[in-house]
């Protein structure tokens, strides 16, 4: 019987996954956490040993309130500091009290001292380079989301993260970094629980605008339940009950919540044009739910939305390499889906390809 099913699967698969390309961004066309036009000619001119244009964008988005550029941004110039760190060095050199350029070297530092076997030391070290950030940052959420970020690798206690999170919401009541911070703390992963990520960004995503990407965090939520416990198994087969699936003292199961997340990260993803780079990491992450549990059309459907534009989160974690992993990813939904789709039937194409563009 199980072999009847592997012919009439790959009868299936060689009918339908052509059709099931189309709409899909080519391979070769595919891009890994491609910049965008403002972010690119500041990293170009990095790579020469120009810190300006990297420092003029940050005074940009800083004196015009724009927080979640801002917070991609110093993301971004500090992992390209990481392997070339040249043009920051001679930026602190040149301006040694630009909060900016202090904020991408404390943003790499922290990244360095997570990556240590002595991580929490290391992160503690760090309270005298983090501490004029904080103090500095007037309106500016993006020192409080490092601040979260920090405290949890160090392992501070909940009363110092509460207290780093007020000031956080003083700034910025719905600044998507400062949330995801506060889910991965609140998150069994941490010093919570399934229970209690799912109900903080739920409740987050009821409170934001409806453009808003607190909308999606809801699906980061369902990303930390389907992940093994540190030195424990948690298995999360695709469309399998299992322990994400199992509910307790009465509560709605895990999987359900996780179902309810991903539909609520498909509404938020289908309010923005396919192949918009805003997006991009929450339609990546919402695909890798989808796929977890084994939603196949829908995880196509999303796919094709993210258009060209692949992040190195979530396909990274683990070590593994993100563009390979995203586009192995997106042909086994594709031929997962084929296999699927009856041979008298027709399969269907990328839907929700439209959609008005919001921030």
């Amino acid at each position: 019987m199980s072999f009847l099913r592997a012919l009439l699967g790959a009868a299936r698969s060689a009918r339908h996954a052509p059709r099931l390309a189309e709409g899909l961004t080519p391979d070769d066309d595919v891009l890994l956490d491609a910049p965008d036009g403002r972010l690119a000619p500041a990293l170009v001119a990095a790579a020469l040993g120009d810190p300006e244009p990297a420092a003029k964008l940050l005074a940009t988005t800083r004196d015009a309130g724009e927080w979640e550029d801002r917070d991609r941004y110093v993301g971004r110039l500090a992992t390209f500091a990481y392997s070339r760190g040249e043009w920051l060095a001679r930026w602190r050199e040149a301006a040694p009290g630009d909060l900016d350029a202090l904020l991408v070297s404390a943003q790499l530092a922290v990244r360095r001292a997570w990556e240590s076997p002595a991580r929490a030391e290391r992160l503690r070290e760090l309270d005298p380079l983090l501490r004029p950030l904080t103090e500095g940052a007037g309106r500016d959420p993006v020192p409080w989301r490092l601040a979260l970020d920090h405290a949890r690798g160090a392992h501070a206690g909940h009363a110092v993260f509460e207290g780093l999170w007020e000031q956080a919401l003083l700034r910025s009541p719905h600044h998507y970094g400062c949330h995801v911070a506060a889910l991965k703390y609140l998150s069994a992963q941490w010093y919570g629980s399934d229970r209690a990520a799912f109900d903080f960004a739920e409740q987050a995503a009821d409170d934001a605008a409806p453009d808003s990407l607190v909308r999606a965090l809801p699906v980061r939520a369902a990303y930390e339940a389907l992940r093994p416990l540190p030195g424990a198994g948690r298995p999360a087969a695709a469309g399998s009950a299992g322990p994400a699936d199992a509910g307790a003292d009465g509560a709605v199961p895990a999987g359900a919540r996780i179902d309810r997340a991903a539909d609520r990260g498909r509404a938020l993803s289908a309010r923005f044009a396919a192949g918009d780079p805003w997006p991009a990491e929450v339609r990546n992450l919402l695909a890798y739910v989808l796929v977890e549990r084994g939603r196949w059309e829908d995880a196509l459907a999303e796919f094709g939305r993210t258009g060209p534009y692949a992040t190195s989160f979530p396909w990274a974690v683990g070590g593994h390499d993100p563009l390979r992993r995203f586009l192995a990813t997106r042909d086994r939904t594709r031929a997962e889906l084929a296999r699927r789709t009856p041979l008298s039937g027709r399969a269907r194409g990328i839907s929700g390809r439209g959609g008005p563009r919001g921030r």
